[in-house]
């Protein structure tokens, strides 16, 4: 569209499905392996296991890409953006559309070769991830779709592993849902500024002064939850110490966050891979060795 020779619009679709930025495969991976292992009560069977990491990987890329086409015409006034595909006009708004419709695609290939139940929630998991790139458009609270488009690969995981969907599943992904908040409402203080300027909405304009409050709030309690999930399922002393290292990496998120510095929240929000590792680490070595 503007002379880019097509062998030279590939590393600007990396850029478009963040690829060169796996931050956030790792933060929809994390819950998704939580759901898996729990559903199983063990190691999940590997054509699962297999099915929702690549799945993970691709959908993220996917909205990635919905993503940065809802917000072409916002990303310029932004410090953190202005340099992104459509922003810049590397790649069109029709050429992100088309990535996004296979990647989707892709994805769907993926769900076919699981059971009907999973399939049926893989259209609910369909209409959240194109819904959440407008939200900020009309509800401050943005990172509340975000975190249930997330966490919706979690009655997905249950489905696969189990063909049903129990109330623990439910628990996980609202737990899930709160992480998110929390972690993206961090990531948000970033671009709090550019977005007050600009009129985009989300909790971190709306919380102003009391966001490391909530934030701190939200960890608190979905640690608590995750405790909670993991006593009604049996889990012991090393889930219990994930958990730990869990909250002392939250803790020190805050500590980061402090003074607000865009720089400070990012580098709070990109810490939430540990947190979410830590989770799991401990899930998996409490399954291994206690059974």
């Amino acid at each position: 569209m503007l002379g880019y020779p097509i062998g030279t619009k590939v590393p600007h679709y990396i850029a478009l499905t963040r690829l060169d930025r796996p931050i956030g495969v790792f933060l929809l991976l994390w819950p998704t392996l939580w759901a898996l292992w729990f559903a199983a009560a063990g190691v999940p069977r590997l054509d699962v296991l297999a099915i929702f990491v690549l799945g993970t990987v691709l959908t993220r890329s996917a909205g990635c890409a919905v993503n940065d086409f809802a917000d072409r015409k916002i990303d310029g006034h932004v410090a953190r953006t202005r340099d992104r595909p459509l922003a810049s006009g590397a790649l069109s708004a029709r050429e992100a559309l088309a990535a996004a419709a296979v990647l989707m695609a892709l994805a769907f290939v993926l769900v076919l070769f699981t059971n009907r139940l999973t399939i049926l929630l893989s259209f609910a998991a369909l209409v959240l991830a194109s819904v959440y790139p407008f939200a900020k458009r009309v509800t401050h609270f943005p990172q509340v779709v975000l975190g249930a488009a997330f966490g919706f690969a979690i009655p997905m995981a249950f489905a696969a592993e189990t063909n049903a969907v129990p109330p623990l599943a439910w628990a996980l992904f609202a737990t899930a849902l709160l992480w998110t908040v929390a972690y993206d409402t961090l990531y948000a203080m970033a671009d709090r500024d550019d977005d007050l300027r600009i009129g985009v909405r989300s909790t971190a304009v709306l919380l102003g002064r009391a966001d490391l409050a909530v934030v701190g709030t939200l960890q608190c309690l979905v640690i608590l939850l995750l405790a909670l999930i993991g006593a009604h399922a049996g889990r012991g002393w090393l889930y219990a110490a994930g958990l730990v290292v869990a909250l002392a990496l939250a803790l020190r998120q805050l500590h980061l966050a402090r003074d607000r510095d865009p720089a400070h929240c990012v580098a709070a929000f990109l810490d939430n891979n540990r947190l979410g590792l830590a989770v799991f680490v401990g899930l998996v070595a409490d399954y291994a060795v206690l059974g």
